[in-house]
């Protein structure tokens, strides 16, 4: 992947950023640029729109909703038709979105449902159609590379090598960066097929209590053994390790560590937690029916099946990786999107 400054390997024609439509609408910022990302991956759909702040970014507006695109996917190896009809409603809103905020320069990008599924292509199109949003299917090497662009500045202090994760619904992407300079260089990198919705449906963890039933020991199993190739090829270090996650995953257990009656970004995005706390949360759900988990804070019914996918992936990360401390990070592919479309054009 080599320095994150580097020029994305994966960009076409196709993939290139692309002027949004105007609109006659106001700005909310006369004579701001605004520029919008939209990370559309196989359980949410994101949307960041924002305009230039010294060296940053302001946010303008955010649209997220859980679609669980690749529901199903892993038993059919297609995109149904009923996660399709609720991804397009919610892009509809992302477009409206777009057009109200008059954006300058947007790019939107889809994973590892779409790069998956035989049907993913076609999809595309149709999004094309209906919404008039591009979306552009990137590689995995190129997810890794835009989520780490987007939380990186969260990495605690150090000289050591630092490992970077990001779970999402159908792949979970491990970043080695030598982050001892201004900007990370990435060392290694490796995608494996697991995330929490395809983990979820290939292995069901069920109604009961994940630990109790064998099903959590099934999935820190099958996530190992994908780990594999690259726990073979990371360093030794007698420095400290610094470890940071971005993904619903390590933002709803941190939370549920944190004891939230509800989510709260500003108490979330940059908090450190001790591994042997994010590891407790994790037991502590495995052990619960999903019922149970449907009551916790910032989990509910909507996130009571996944969660314990989440928890099995991370459990495996911290052995892969064996850090005292875990940094949190809400923010990640549409970030780090921004940061080049911006970049680009100061």
């Amino acid at each position: 992947m080599g320095d994150l400054s580097a020029r994305l390997p994966h960009r076409g024609a196709r993939g290139a950023p692309r002027k949004a439509a105007s609109s006659p609408a106001r700005p909310r910022w006369p004579g701001a640029r605004h520029y919008a990302a939209l990370d559309l991956g196989t359980n949410n759909c994101r949307l960041l729109i924002a305009r230039p702040q010294g060296d940053g970014f302001a946010v303008v507006d955010a649209f997220s909703r859980i679609v669980r695109l690749g529901e199903g996917l892993a038993a059919t190896g297609r995109l149904s038709d009923a996660a399709m009809d609720r991804t397009v409603a919610a892009l509809k809103i992302c477009a409206e979105k777009l057009k109200r905020r008059d954006v300058t320069l947007a790019r939107s990008v889809a994973t590892e449902a779409c790069r998956r599924a035989s049907n993913g292509p076609a999809f595309v199109e149709r999004v094309l159609e209906e919404t008039g949003i591009h979306l552009d299917i990137i590689t995995a090497e190129e997810e890794a590379r835009l989520a780490v662009l987007g939380c990186h500045a969260l990495l605690e202090p150090g000289d050591g090598p630092a490992l970077v994760f990001d779970i999402g619904g159908g792949s979970t992407e491990l970043v080695l960066l030598d982050a001892s300079g201004p900007v990370p260089r990435v060392l290694d990198w490796h995608s494996a097929p697991w995330g929490v919705v395809s983990l979820t449906e290939s292995l069901g963890a069920g109604k009961e209590a994940p630990m109790a039933s064998g099903a959590y020991a099934r999935m820190r199993a099958c996530v190992t053994e994908s780990f594999a190739p690259f726990a073979k090829r990371l360093p030794q270090t007698t420095e400290p390790r610094r470890l940071l996650g971005t993904s619903g995953t390590v933002t709803t257990l941190a939370s549920v560590h944190l004891g939230l009656a509800s989510y709260d970004r500003s108490q979330i995005d940059g908090l450190i937690v001790p591994a042997e706390s994010m590891l407790a949360v994790s037991q502590r759900l495995a052990g619960m029916s999903l019922a149970e988990r449907g009551t916790v804070p910032c989990i509910g019914s909507e996130r009571a099946d996944l969660v314990v996918a989440g928890c099995a992936i991370l459990e495996t990360i911290l052995a892969l990786w064996p850090a005292e401390r875990l940094g949190v990070a809400d923010r990640g592919i549409r970030e780090g999107i921004l940061r080049r479309l911006m970049a680009g054009t100061r």
